[in-house]
């Protein structure tokens, strides 16, 4: 039975959940699982928007740590990353927006794969870290080159040097996370956001994601003209024909997928 699967309501949100009690931990069968249903999801026509997170007491809790009593040279550590790198990789630069709702403890491996995701919401008493560093290592699914691109290299190195813990409100504080909601009402939050992003037409959903993901390894005038051809482009679809209808009609818009 699968570690990790998704159910999809009605708005087009599917709700991926981690299962793999008691904390969740990423080994090297679990990330497979996480794979399987992140790829089924990307190519699911049903799918328009991604939640995830953890059953129980823990979003994820990092990697299953007796997997590394065997990982005793360069290559086995290295080799060891690349499906949990390549997982977070296929998550990053998915055409549809992931959203982690990060309801307790994201450690390690979780806080990475919380990076990786588009949006990030956590319970204000969630716990979030990257303490690879206590065990002699670093994080190694992109936490060192995710963590100071989105929230600074002091940041980074703060939490990455030391080790330690920080609150889900903490989270916020540091740009780790987009927000952090009450108690308990995370999943709940998330699936708003969701909601509202998936009445949104596909193309410009997509198209967004793609301008501001590739904008930030471009220069800025290159970014700009990639950002106006887009834009151009969007103007020829049946989505931006009925929204500009719409707003017009002073109504809601019908999304349209072209």
């Amino acid at each position: 039975m699968s570690t990790c699967s998704y159910t999809v309501d009605e708005h087009g949100v599917a709700l991926m959940v981690i299962n793999n009690p008691p904390m969740n931990a990423l080994s090297t069968s679990v990330i497979s699982d996480i794979r399987n249903s992140v790829e089924k999801a990307i190519n699911d026509s049903a799918v328009r928007v991604v939640v995830f997170t953890g059953e129980g007491k823990a979003f994820i809790a990092g990697a299953d740590i007796s997997e590394f009593t065997v990982l005793n040279s360069q290559e086995e550590g290295s080799d060891w990353l690349r499906a949990g790198q390549d997982l977070l990789n296929i998550i990053e630069n998915a055409d549809k927006p992931f959203i982690a709702a990060v309801n307790g403890f994201a450690l390690g491996g979780g806080a990475e794969l919380a990076l990786a995701c588009h949006m990030r919401l956590a319970d204000e008493t969630a716990q979030m870290g990257l303490p690879e560093i206590k065990l002699g290592i670093i994080p190694g699914f992109g936490g060192t080159q995710r963590s100071p691109r989105l929230f600074g290299t002091g940041r980074a190195y703060e939490l990455i040097l030391s080790g330690n813990f920080i609150s889900g409100r903490q989270a916020a504080e540091y740009g780790l996370v987009n927000r952090a909601v009450p108690k308990g009402e995370v999943v709940v939050e998330a699936k708003k956001l969701a909601q509202a992003i998936a009445r949104r037409g596909r193309p410009a959903v997509k198209t967004a994601m793609h301008v501001i993901r590739n904008g930030l390894t471009m220069n800025f005038a290159d970014a700009l003209k990639m950002e106006r051809d887009s834009f151009g482009t969007l103007c020829e679809t049946d989505n931006k024909r009925e929204g500009v209808a719409a707003f017009l009609e002073k109504r809601d818009p019908v999304p349209k997928d072209t």
